[in-house]
């Protein structure tokens, strides 16, 4: 049933700010503008760019207000391109166009975190540490991304440490190629060191962390042999494996999960479903802390 709500307007627009803690995707096209817009569509647009003081070089789409389970409430999508910046922002308005407010709607009957737990695709994932450790925590980055390099560090340098058999490890790609030339290559490689030895996928992935800097387009293919060497995986195994279609499709297939969870930037953290965007040792820990906290009080949820 339907519940009516009173709208106000809570518009906080930092998010339309550059990400300074995480790499983001950026799309190759520009969205189009659509062929007519309603009433309501072209009240928005001017109302944001008046707020904003967005010029004709700003690119705002409205995106045609959709019905919601809230009586009253509509939902829009807001395109914003400013330079090579693109964001793409959930809004409502109310039915009489007069309110606008940005945020999610939470249905308080329901876990806030199980839908994001259940589109997690952990299976043959690399995974590190105890499998029923209380905490799983899985990144969703990029070999090449400078921050995913810090959340790196902070995994094996802190983390892990400090929660040893209390927290497990699971990772997913999710290459920024627009951004990063030799990203896929790291990939493919970490992928085909999984496949021949799980276990040597995490010295792969301490050796291109550990290197980045030295890395580039033209000889990430000889850094990632190098790697699989100083790993203990056997040579034509893996140059075969690297040549092979199958180590690409698993690499698309933890993108295409990604993107199925919202992913745009990397890392992207889910810890127990819980997102952090960016490395954050400090909310990291609030989070471990939380879940571990509430396995003592025995307020447990389902993380698998």
């Amino acid at each position: 049933m339907k519940t009516a709500l009173s709208v106000y307007l809570i518009f906080p627009f930092h998010i339309f700010a550059p990400e300074a803690r995480a790499q983001q995707t950026q799309s190759a096209t520009t969205a189009p503008a659509p062929a007519a817009q309603t009433p309501t569509q072209k009240n928005i647009e001017a109302y944001l760019r008046h707020l904003y003081a967005f010029g004709p070089d700003v690119l705002l789409v409205v995106g045609a207000p959709k019905e919601t389970a809230v009586d009253g409430l509509l939902e829009t999508t807001i395109n914003l391109t400013i330079g090579e910046n693109k964001e793409t922002v959930k809004f409502y308005v109310s039915k009489d166009g007069k309110f606008l407010f940005r945020g999610e709607m939470s249905d308080m009957t329901k876990d806030p975190l199980a839908e994001s737990r259940s589109q997690i695709q952990m299976k043959d994932a690399p995974s590190l540490g105890d499998p029923k450790a209380a905490v799983t925590l899985v990144e969703y980055s990029d070999f090449e991304c400078p921050v995913c390099r810090n959340l790196h560090d902070v995994l094996r340098d802190n983390i892990l440490p400090k929660y040893s058999g209390k927290v497990r490890v699971v990772f997913k790609d999710f290459p920024i190629e627009q951004l990063h030339p030799w990203a896929r290559t790291a990939a493919i490689a970490g992928r085909c060191a999984y496949q021949q030895n799980p276990t040597a996928f995490w010295k792969m992935y301490d050796f291109i962390y550990d290197n980045q800097e030295i890395i580039s387009a033209a000889n990430a293919w000889t850094k990632m042999l190098d790697y699989a060497g100083q790993s203990g995986l056997q040579a034509d195994t893996f140059k075969s494996c690297m040549a092979s279609p199958e180590a690409g499709e698993a690499i698309n297939a933890s993108r295409a999960n990604g993107q199925l969870l919202d992913v745009n930037s990397t890392p992207t953290v889910f810890v127990n479903g819980r997102r952090i965007v960016g490395t954050d040792a400090r909310i990291l820990e609030q989070y471990i802390n939380y879940e571990l906290d509430q396995l003592r009080t025995g307020k447990t949820t389902d993380k698998k």
